[in-house]
């Protein structure tokens, strides 16, 4: 019996791998022949570097970059390791390393000036070791300067009316009025990135980029308006300067405008993360020969089934036939979604009432435990039927 184990980590207690490793122990106890195939997974937000790192046998790259606030940070990315079909590596990038809102305190949280130049860094890196492929997550990001931060950091100049370079931050676009791309980084065009993207917003209006983002980064209602209008002028200025119109696109407004950003500065592809996570581990090749899938993450709920982890890893299952079973920390509201879609159930795994701390601190050896069940469950169905 083949067995692919394919979880999303479990937040704040587990990372994937070591949620696979547990679900691996328990099947064990019942099915200590079977082959086990590991392949932590994550849907693009936080924890997707790891994941992916885990999943290839890739390694981790640390490395001192601009923080939001011009300051310096360390940050890390991920170069995976090759998998079957591919010739060159890959690295993956997670915005919130580096330009996340984690690395502004709370009282100083102003988009008017926060940067994601550090996240260019992490690219200029990447590109500098002869990466040819880079997967960009937008989560969690401080940002809402449409990604000019990571552009200045690929030699792209952003100039005002005095053809000097403009300082870090959104509001800073408003003075924009050239764009110099003579000394943009000269392997940039040679390298395909891939966007992990789950919202659809546009760059402006009311369900762009300022309004709906911004206030978590600390913005104002009158920011919000202020960096509406200096988004809108970006776009007008990238217009006037040759570049296509994306303003509109869906996606465009993710991680304070970094998704029309990546899109005219890297010439990127906006997809939901969990296919890009999927595509990339090849997890549609491990599939085809598997007898069973267990995937899961922290809370199984009604929301996933809209692009999270599970709802990825069981639609390639069932393209392959593969019955597949979900693990998860606890069930939500509206849980039982996921089974409409084919999967033949879901377990949690927190075996009596207890405090938040000791079910985080518990939880590796309730999925020992939940998975030796499931398996004896397994078990206990194949004997009935003979």
């Amino acid at each position: 019996m083949k067995i692919v184990i394919a979880p999303d980590s479990f937040k704040e207690s587990l990372t994937a791998l070591e949620v696979a490793n547990a679900i691996e122990v328990g099947f064990r106890q019942v099915f200590p022949q079977a082959e086990y195939i590991k392949v932590p997974m994550a849907d693009g937000g936080e924890g997707t570097v790891q994941s992916m790192v885990d999943a290839t046998r890739g390694h981790l790259v640390d490395l001192e970059v601009t923080g939001p606030l011009g300051n310096r940070v360390m940050a890390q990315y991920g170069i995976l390791g090759l998998v079957e079909g591919q010739t060159s590596s890959t690295a993956v990038i997670e915005m919130a390393s580096a330009s996340g809102l984690h690395l502004v305190p709370r009282d100083q949280r102003d988009p008017l000036y926060t940067t994601s130049f550090g996240t260019g860094e992490l690219i200029k890196d990447a590109l500098d070791r002869g990466i040819k492929h880079i997967v960009l997550g937008l989560g969690g990001s401080a940002t809402n300067d449409a990604g000019v931060g990571l552009a200045q950091a690929l030699g792209i100049q952003f100039q005002g009316d005095n053809h000097q370079e403009l300082p870090f931050g959104g509001m800073a676009l408003a003075q924009l009025s050239h764009i110099d791309m003579s000394q943009v980084h000269p392997l940039l065009a040679e390298c395909r990135f891939d966007v992990a993207c789950d919202v659809d917003n546009p760059l402006c209006g009311e369900r762009g980029a300022s309004a709906i983002f911004g206030p978590q980064k600390g913005a104002t209602p009158d920011m919000v308006t202020l960096l509406d209008k200096t988004l809108a002028h970006f776009a007008d200025v990238l217009v006037q300067s040759g570049f296509t119109d994306h303003r509109l696109d869906s996606g465009a407004g993710a991680a304070g405008g970094m998704g029309l950003g990546a899109k005219v500065f890297l010439n990127a592809t906006l997809k939901p993360g969990i296919e890009i996570v999927i595509d990339t581990v090849g997890l549609a090749d491990k599939l085809r020969t598997a007898d069973l899938v267990i995937t899961g993450e922290g809370r199984i709920d009604g929301q996933t089934v809209f692009g999270k982890t599970p709802m990825g890893v069981l639609k390639q299952a069932n393209a392959n036939k593969v019955p597949t079973i979900g693990i998860a920390g606890s069930l939500g509201k509206d849980a039982e979604a996921i089974l409409a879609h084919g999967m033949l159930a879901i377990f949690p795994i927190i075996p009596a009432l207890d405090s938040l701390d000791n079910v985080l601190l518990q939880a590796e050896t309730n999925v020992i435990n939940s998975s030796r069940n499931i398996a004896a469950a397994i078990q206990l169905g194949r004997l009935l039927s003979e």
